[in-house]
């Protein structure tokens, strides 16, 4: 891929994008990249794909919140350390 080379969004005319709504919303989501919507040539609404964020995302999620204790390789050998994995 060049980045150099600027590759212009799509563009859909609003007629065509309120009959083929659904399946435009679908390729964004799919593809990541934006859809200009227009109208008579001038854009009315931009079809962008949701933010990439892990605040939706399960995994991570109780990062800062364990606490390690002790070696965690080693078995218990102690009661007391028995008495901790409970």
């Amino acid at each position: 891929m060049d980045h150099g080379t600027f590759c212009p969004m799509e563009e859909i005319q609003i007629s065509k994008f309120k009959a083929t709504c659904l399946a435009v919303l679908d390729r964004v989501g799919k593809t990541r990249k934006p859809v200009l919507v227009t109208r008579f040539g001038k854009p009315v609404a931009q079809i962008l794909p949701p933010p990439s964020s892990p605040a939706g995302d399960w995994f991570g999620a109780m990062k800062g919140y364990g606490e390690i204790r002790g070696d965690l390789v080693a078995p218990a050998a102690e009661l007391s350390e028995w008495e901790v994995l409970e």
